[in-house]
């Protein structure tokens, strides 16, 4: 019986490596030279490409995942169009004076709330909603309790925050919650 060879001499002999030069891509050397000259137009590159990416993956609309009851059914928007089509809508900022003070220190902020105007009572004092589902942003504190009501700050459309400061001058405003 032939006697056990020591650890590790069963491996193959080594071969050497040969030399190899180094690897040149043809014209980087021009490409990294045009891209440091015209350094402005890298830059914007980079900020449109990581605009685009941001936008992309923009925030979530997280109050319809939450089933809340003015969601759509699956496949449309809010407004009925099918899902596919986007409406582009600009939000703003409207501070609005509510009539009822008490009301408006119920309310904080995210909270959704409709916002009604109601006409003199010697008028007929008909009531008719101005916003629906606003989201309030700001409930500020109270600067003179004399002046009677209290200022909330909302978020609403463009076109939304026209009829409540319309409605504003001439109206007393209430508001409920959603």
């Amino acid at each position: 019986m032939p006697s056990p060879r020591p650890p590790g001499t069963d491996a193959p002999a080594t071969c050497e490596v040969p030399h190899f030069g180094p690897v040149r891509i043809r014209g980087a050397r021009h490409r990294l030279h045009r891209l440091v000259r015209h350094r402005e137009r890298a830059v914007a590159l980079g900020i449109a490409v990581t605009a685009a990416a941001l936008v992309a993956a923009g925030p979530q609309d997280t109050e319809r995942a939450r089933g809340r009851p003015d969601r759509a059914a699956p496949g449309e928007q809010a407004d009925g169009a099918p899902a596919g089509r986007h409406r582009a809508v600009e939000t703003v900022t409207a501070p609005v004076r509510i009539a009822d003070a008490a009301t408006v220190r119920l309310l904080r902020p995210g909270d959704r709330v409709d916002v009604i105007a109601a006409g003199p009572a010697a008028t007929g004092g008909d009531a008719r909603v101005v916003a629906r589902g606003a989201l309030v942003t700001r409930v500020p504190a109270p600067v003179d309790p004399a002046e009677g009501g209290a200022l909330v700050v909302l978020s609403v459309e463009r076109a939304t925050a026209a009829r409540l400061v319309g409605a504003a001058t001439a109206e007393r405003l209430a508001v409920t919650l959603c």
